[in-house]
């Protein structure tokens, strides 16, 4: 409908252009939106108020020149001028109920579109080290970007999921030192472990696979593991570091391993830790309803010589320079607040050189757009990515960077804690075991991402219509139940039935929940768009309320046949857009609850 009349619209202006009642050279910026009071029609315009000062007119006098030049339309009943020059569109009943045939008739597709063009976008999300579990956090992440993405696909949008496993640089050598470390222990070695080391019970698990897989073939001598490897760090009674350095530490203990164990024995323990974990990641997510096109290997940017190849297209575009053996961009020159180093002074790439290139990669695959789902923590990183991208020449509005922030665990009223550190945290798994999918899904995503989130595990579980997610999908649960009192009454009902006897939805409640229903193809436009799953859930919120408010006070399996029948046909309709929204936000339509 908004479309339809927005043609009317355009229509007029070209008129009044034509007449030079508005200058050619007018950009309309004017919009037409639902109104939120029924006395001021279904859909209202500001094109006078804007258009006003460019036609050197009181917006009310233009409005009405706008008016006289809309062309006849049957599905208007009336046009209002009000307040200071907003024209109201009355739509009639008839053109109002058209909708729910439109939905009957498309189904599962009512509310797509092809406004994208199969342009070529690609999400990625999550990418969280693989050295543990998933978190509770990074389930946030999930849900925000899977839902994105549904919503990009489903107005149109040629849309490809990836996830980016940093399966190299420092964080991966600690963590198989500290699976070969776990693998000595368990082969009766008796030492302390470093302080910055993977202490969590999974590594003693991986290392378990090894010892299954080759026994005691990578077994080393303790006292050589720790030669000539600085002291650790220890902290007095008040958590105070008075001696040692658990960085050096750990970079002795990770030099001697690979020297003592080799390219191949290194590779065994790294691979068992990587492969063990990542796997689990891959499990964790898929029971989420979380799936990727592609896992991209950040080792591969380093084997390929992609780093090495975008560190010297940047060298050749002259933000490159040399200090202290390093080799440094000049992020300053495009907003950043320091210079970056790329290449550190043992030749070893930064995390930053790979960041660059795997940029590089995403850009050379022709994609349209580019959304980067990043942790909050990750906020001073965007100027930087951005003025890489623009230093290689290319085109930084193409990556749109989404933050998303920390989520806070309440049960009974108290804040649950967390901790990643000593890896007994509160993972995604538990999460999903405590509350269900559905209830993680759906509360992940009903805040703008760079908004924080009070997750009330206890709320997540209630039966009740304080529970978002469990009152939408009530309401779907009770149109289905209504289906079956149909047929345990021995009553029939058909589609046709219905929509012949649509006339009998004459009360103002009604009325409204055909808006409602009509406004969805608009709220899925507008939620992909702004990247703002929350607007679909609010949707659906609003709509089951609509529902529940109406069923309550009024039969469906009415008497009257006429009035039973259209009931029945707007309950369908509603169901059927209840189940479309949920499908998006990765959230079950149950049949009975």
């Amino acid at each position: 409908m908004k479309s339809q009349l927005q043609a009317l619209l355009d229509n007029a202006l070209q008129q009044l252009q034509q007449q030079q009642v508005i200058p050619t050279d007018w950009v309309n910026k004017s919009t037409l939106e639902r109104t939120r009071d029924n006395s001021h029609g279904d859909w209202a315009s500001n094109l006078a108020m804007v258009a006003a000062k460019a036609a050197g007119l009181k917006p009310r006098d233009l409005a009405q020149k706008i008016v006289d030049a809309l062309p006849n339309n049957a599905v208007i009943s009336k046009i209002d001028i009000a307040g200071p020059g907003f024209i109201n569109f009355y739509l009639q009943a008839q053109a109002e109920f058209a909708v729910l045939n439109t939905i009957l008739e498309q189904k599962e597709q009512f509310g797509c579109s092809q406004y994208g063009q199969q342009q070529k976008v690609q999400v990625e999300f999550v990418s969280a080290n693989p050295t543990s579990s998933l978190h509770v956090g990074h389930g946030r992440g999930a849900a925000y970007g899977m839902t994105v993405a549904n919503l990009l696909e489903a107005i149109g949008y040629q849309v490809e999921r990836e996830y980016y496993v940093n399966d190299a640089g420092r964080q991966m050598a600690i963590l198989a030192t500290s699976t070969f470390l776990r693998y000595l222990q368990l082969n009766g070695a008796a030492f302390k472990f470093p302080s910055n080391g993977y202490k969590g019970d999974y590594i003693f698990d991986i290392a378990k696979t090894v010892i299954s897989a080759h026994g005691t073939q990578w077994q080393q001598d303790i006292n050589a593991i720790f030669a000539n490897v600085p002291a650790d760090e220890v902290k007095n009674e008040a958590g105070e570091v008075i001696s040692g350095d658990k960085e050096a530490h750990i970079d002795g203990l990770i030099d001697n391993s690979r020297r003592l164990l080799g390219a191949e024995g290194y590779n065994v323990f790294f691979r068992a830790a990587l492969d063990s974990i990542l796997d689990d990641i891959k499990d964790d997510l898929a029971g989420f309803g979380v799936t990727y096109d592609q896992w991209f290997s950040e080792k591969t940017l380093a084997d390929d010589g992609s780093i090495e190849r975008v560190v010297k297209r940047l060298q050749d575009n002259g933000f490159i320079y040399e200090k202290g053996g390093a080799l440094w961009f000049k992020s300053t020159d495009f907003g950043d607040e320091k210079d970056r180093v790329v290449v550190r002074d043992n030749g070893q790439a930064t995390y930053f050189a790979s960041d660059i290139a795997y940029h590089l990669n995403k850009y050379e695959r022709g994609l349209d757009k580019i959304v980067n789902i990043w942790g909050a923590d990750h906020h001073g990183y965007i100027t930087r990515v951005k003025a890489a991208i623009t230093a290689l020449g290319l085109d930084a509005n193409k990556l749109d960077v989404l933050l998303v922030q920390f989520v806070t665990l309440w049960r009974s009223g108290e804040q649950v804690q967390m901790s990643s550190r000593s890896g007994q945290f509160i993972t995604l798994r538990e999460l999903r075991e405590e509350v269900g999918n559905d209830a993680a899904r759906f509360y992940y995503i009903t805040r703008k991402s760079e908004q924080h989130i009070d997750f009330d595990l206890d709320l997540a579980k209630s039966q009740s219509k304080d529970n978002p997610v469990y009152y939408i999908q009530y309401a779907h649960a009770r149109i289905c139940r209504v289906f079956e009192k149909l047929q345990e009454k021995g009553l029939s009902f058909t589609i046709a039935e219905g929509q012949q006897a649509l006339s009998a939805l004459n009360i103002e409640v009604e009325r409204d929940l055909v808006k409602k229903l009509a406004a969805y193809p608009e709220v899925l436009q507008q939620a992909a768009l702004a990247y703002e799953p929350h607007q679909l859930s609010n949707y659906l919120k609003d709509l089951a309320s609509q529902f529940h408010g109406w069923y309550n006070e009024h039969i469906v399996l009415h008497d009257d046949v006429q009035i039973r029948h259209a009931r029945l046909l707007l309950s369908t309709a509603i169901k059927q857009v209840l189940a479309n929204g949920l499908n998006l936000l990765g959230v079950q339509a149950p049949e009975s609850m």
